[in-house]
């Protein structure tokens, strides 16, 4: 990885992307920057204050679900070397699925979807680009017979099928075409789809360059946005000892069996289960 390096995190005002963004600037030097992003620019000033290490932080407002503007950062930086797609829209128990489906999907689907595209061209080479996402993201969530829109997809394809959930949430067809009622599910599985459809494409180059491109699960960690869903988290790590690995993924040189997989403490999860 090269010196003077940039890393940007989205979803970082708070919980696990704003522990990326302190793990990082606890862990880069002095020359490098690490730019912590989010909607809201009071939000993203407030959580830069904040942050204490060695490297150089700065903050970009960026709302993920829209491309243009995730588009304009990428033509702005011209050139990353690590990009962590954290971003992630609310999800709560006392809405029904299909009232929360549009901005979940935006933001988590979308968001990343529209990161992929606009920065792993301009990752330089040795980079890293990483999709927060889940254990849940492995195929063996989602039916047999909705497999096939995802296994060995294009990014295109990948996007269709998110779509077509979509549509099917809205016109009340979910339940009889089979998707999942908890939208945390297809919507994992699309995030972890999409990374492996466009490792697939840069596979070969990547390897020679050494650069990294997966999905990596953090596992069950205290935020706001997990609270309203688990009654137990004595088993739960805090966002900063889940970010831990994460760093290390990113920090470490390329083991080329992660390489377009979905990574949990250093381990491959196998995408079919």
């Amino acid at each position: 990885m090269t010196q003077n390096r940039t890393a940007l995190v989205t979803g970082a005002n708070q919980g696990i992307g704003f522990a990326l963004v302190q793990e990082l600037a606890n862990r880069l030097g002095p020359d490098d920057l690490v730019l912590l992003s989010g909607r809201d620019p009071q939000r993203v000033a407030e959580a830069v204050s904040r942050v204490q290490g060695t490297a150089r932080v700065e903050g970009r407002v960026l709302d993920v679900t829209d491309a243009d503007a995730v588009a304009a950062l990428a033509a702005e930086l011209e050139e990353v070397d690590i990009v962590i797609s954290n971003a992630i829209g609310p999800l709560v128990p006392d809405k029904t699925q299909a009232e929360q489906a549009d901005v979940f999907i935006d933001v988590a689907n979308l968001g990343a979807q529209s990161m992929l595209r606009a920065f792993a061209p301009i990752l330089r080479p040795g980079g890293r680009f990483l999709v927060v996402a889940s254990s849940l993201g492995t195929l063996d969530h989602l039916p047999q017979h909705l497999h096939p829109r995802f296994d060995n997809a294009t990014l295109d394809q990948v996007e269709d099928a998110v779509e077509e959930w979509r549509a099917a949430i809205h016109n009340g067809t979910a339940e009889e075409k089979g998707w999942p009622e908890w939208i945390n599910l297809p919507s994992k599985v699309a995030q972890v789809a999409a990374v492996r459809a466009v490792a697939a494409e840069r596979r070969t180059q990547d390897l020679a360059d050494g650069t990294l491109i997966a999905s990596v699960c953090p596992g069950l960690v205290d935020t706001r946005a997990s609270r309203p869903w688990f009654d137990d988290f004595s088993q739960a790590k805090s966002p900063a000892e889940a970010v831990k690995p994460i760093v290390d993924l990113v920090l470490a040189d390329l083991d080329p069996a992660r390489y377009g997989e979905l990574i949990r403490d250093g381990k491959v999860l196998p995408w079919r289960g």
